[in-house]
Order: C-alpha cells, then structure tokens, then sequence
C-alpha cells in the first residue's frame, strides 16, 4: 500500500487539530487544545488504488519552530492553515511556505 506523508503547518490557533481530525475521524472539536505533535493516519484511495495519509499536525508555537526543518523535511506534502479572522496568521504562512522551499531544493 502506498504512503503519503503530509504536514500540517500553521500558527498557534488556527484550526490545523480541527481540520485534521475532522478528515481523520469526521469529528469536530471546538475546544481549543494546544498540540506540540500529534500523528494520524487514514486508509484512502489515489487513482484506485488503496493508499495510506500520515498526517503530522505540528504544533504552532514559535518555542516548537525549530522543529519545522526535520517536518518538512520528511514530508511529501504540505497543508498551510491560517485562519480567516486573524490577519498575522496569513502572514504568518509565508515564512513556512519559503522554509519548505528552501528545505526541499
């Protein structure tokens, strides 16, 4: 079975747990929970065939910032999540965006 292995980035806040666990589960959690690392994964199917997503949602905190290097430079895919309400979130992306770049040349 093939593996994905994908990233969730962004600030602290913003949903990355959310969104993630409501793809894994179809669960939405509305309680705010810091994450320092959390790892999921979930059967789905790419051009017909089963496949495997490992999902890491990294925490979003600057303290945790210097793990991003290794994150990125394992994963395959990347997910940059900010939120529509806080403005520095946005821009908040555009280091990491830049980091994953740099990372994966």
């Amino acid at each position: 079975m093939r593996e994905y292995k994908v990233v969730v980035l962004g600030s602290g806040g913003v949903g990355k747990s959310a969104l993630t666990v409501q793809f894994v589960t179809g669960t939405f959690i509305e309680k705010y929970d810091p994450t320092i690392e959390d790892f999921y994964r979930k059967e789905i199917e790419v051009d017909s065939s089963p496949s495997v997503l490992e999902i890491l949602d990294t925490a979003g905190t600057e303290q945790f910032a210097s793990m991003r290097d290794l994150y990125i430079k394992n994963g395959q895919g990347f997910i940059l999540v900010y939120s529509l309400v806080n403005q520095q979130s946005f821009q908040d992306i555009k280091p990491m965006r830049d980091q994953i770049i740099r990372v994966k040349r």
